[in-house]
């Protein structure tokens, strides 16, 4: 019952980003997704910094640099390319890909074995999404399609490596390290490429609140705590569950039509999913939180950082 209740909880985060195509079309200005990324991230990591009162020790400075750059910074920009360059049923099937690609990594980085079950839920995911979002128009791209499948490495990189090294802090505080550190790497790319807009509405405002509060901070802690408890092959299939959810919104709130094809591909991708994500062996109990690392310096640890407020004034100043 426990792996059940961590799978449902896990399943949550996927479910709330499959929400973030009709938050971003209805509620925030037009072609602005890095911008997007940058204050669903950035904000939402500088408080959490704020609140934990604890920045990173010794190696895992570069280490939450690496696993916020992957995870979400380089993520967030590749997937950016795509999603110009290619048609979104093209860059969604290429997400898909992600827990064949998990699974790979974690046999080579974590020893973790590729199930048969496994790699043919990963097939039916990809073949259930296809349907579910891929038009027989499509056109394909080769810089699209580069940048679709290096997201996908990129973030199936990331959770190999978050399951790996664990974690030295508690869960709020190792998820603010990771959005404040992707959020700084995409300050440079938005600077260069969209730039800042003039002035945001107050429905920009609630867009961007409810993405960065809900679709980020709250929806990454439960992913990273999925991370620690289940396999990481068997998380990467919940996954599956964005593309499905966006396409459910889409046809519930947004008048979108829905096809007895789409309707059979997020059967499939829903059955792949199911049995991905119960691979036996699921851990229920997260890893002790290890010891500091020998170059740590403990005088340091922690470190105190701004207060909330003077965070929140700092980024409203921003804006």
């Amino acid at each position: 019952m426990s792996t059940v209740r961590t799978v449902l909880l896990t399943a949550l985060a996927p479910a709330v980003w499959g929400t973030t195509y009709a938050v971003t079309t209805q509620w925030l200005p037009e072609d602005r997704p890095l911008l997007a990324a940058m204050l669903r991230a950035l904000p939402a990591g500088l408080v959490l910094l704020a609140i934990g009162h604890r920045l990173p020790h010794g190696s895992w400075w570069w280490r939450a640099a690496v696993l916020g750059t992957l995870n979400i910074g380089a993520f967030f920009a590749l997937l950016f390319v795509a999603a110009y360059r290619l048609p979104g049923g093209v860059a969604a099937t290429l997400g898909a890909v992600q827990p064949l690609v998990v699974a790979g990594l974690a046999a080579a980085l974590l020893a973790e074995r590729v199930r048969l079950r496994t790699a043919l839920a990963g097939l039916a995911g990809v073949t259930g999404i296809a349907l579910l979002v891929l038009r027989a128009d499509a056109r394909l791209d080769g810089a699209g399609l580069a940048a679709g499948l290096a997201g996908t490495v990129c973030v199936a990189l990331g959770m190999v490596l978050t399951r790996r090294w664990g974690r030295p802090v508690p869960l709020l505080t190792f998820t603010g390290w990771q959005l404040a550190a992707g959020g700084l790497a995409l300050v440079p790319v938005v600077l260069a490429v969209e730039g800042l807009p003039a002035g945001l509405t107050a429905q920009n405002v609630g867009g961007f609140a409810y993405l960065g509060v809900v679709g980020t901070a709250a929806a990454y802690a439960l992913w990273f705590r999925g991370l620690e408890r289940l396999p990481v092959a068997a998380v990467s299939f919940l996954g599956l569950l964005s593309p499905v959810v966006a396409t459910v919104v889409g046809w519930v709130a947004l008048g979108e039509a829905l096809t007895a094809g789409q309707l059979a591909g997020m059967v499939i991708a829903l059955g792949g999913l199911a049995v991905g994500a119960t691979t036996p062996g699921a851990r229920t109990r997260p890893a002790p939180y290890p010891e500091p690392a020998p170059d740590a310096d403990p005088r340091r640890d922690p470190v105190a950082v701004p207060t909330a407020s003077s965070v929140v004034r700092a980024v409203g100043a921003a804006r």
